[in-house]
């Protein structure tokens, strides 16, 4: 006799529906950030569930943003969490990048402020000191390099622009955009940040090569200098 197939519905604790069939009938999209994540993480740990597990953590990192974000030692701190689901965490995140860089392999003009805002946002992810970094890019905007210049402390990164018109002219650079970050706070510019912004400006004029824009790293958030009217 042949048995009838049944697809078994699962329940979470509280006797709702679990996150895996919510996904299966309505969509990836339907379900909560806990949700995903519970999927992800498949089980729980220390004597809580999956959904808790799920929960605290994203209560512990303030969202999905940062907690994707962490690095493995940070990571490796939390209780309940084990090498096994961290790597999961650090493959999401890394599958995500290769992904974004391929989008920029295929040509994806950088004149496009939301590709450029989730690439830088992805070079910064877990540095915690102050790195000032160019995006060289030919006559179609399309990227050639992005390199690390100038490194500092949390506060400053010194910044020789002769460097930056060295290194554009080493790579028939037609246009850069120019990047750094605020490990300690907010993507505001500070004077400093508009004063070099100009000086590298003028110095890059004189070899005809453009500044599309600065972009400033900080608090989960990414500010454009172009947007802010500041170039």
């Amino acid at each position: 006799m042949q048995k009838n197939n049944v697809i078994k519905k699962e329940k979470d604790s509280s006797g709702l529906e679990a996150p895996r069939e919510k996904l299966i009938k309505y969509g990836s999209e339907q379900l909560t950030d806990q949700e995903l994540l519970a999927i992800l993480l498949r089980t729980g740990g220390n004597d809580m569930s999956v959904q808790e597990l799920s929960a605290r953590l994203l209560s512990w990192f303030g969202g999905l943003d940062k907690l994707l974000n962490a690095s493995y030692e940070r990571l490796h701190k939390i209780k309940g969490l084990g090498v096994a689901k961290i790597t999961q965490l650090l493959v999401v995140l890394e599958i995500y990048r290769r992904v974004l860089n391929q989008k920029l392999d295929k040509g994806v003009s950088l004149t496009s402020t939301e590709v450029t805002r989730e690439r830088l946002k992805l070079h910064y992810q877990g540095m915690e000191r102050e790195a000032f970094a160019c995006l060289f890019l030919d006559t179609q905007h399309r990227l050639l390099s992005l390199e690390n210049l100038f490194y500092g402390t949390v506060d400053s990164a010194a910044v020789y622009p002769r460097e930056i018109v060295k290194r554009a002219l080493s790579l028939n650079a037609s246009a850069v955009i120019l990047a750094h970050n605020h490990p300690s706070g907010s993507p505001e510019p500070s004077e400093a940040d508009i004063r070099i912004t100009n000086v590298i400006k003028e110095a890059l004029n004189l070899i005809d090569i453009r500044v599309l824009d600065h972009m400033i790293i900080g608090a989960g958030r990414v500010l454009s200098f172009a947007e802010r009217q500041l170039l």
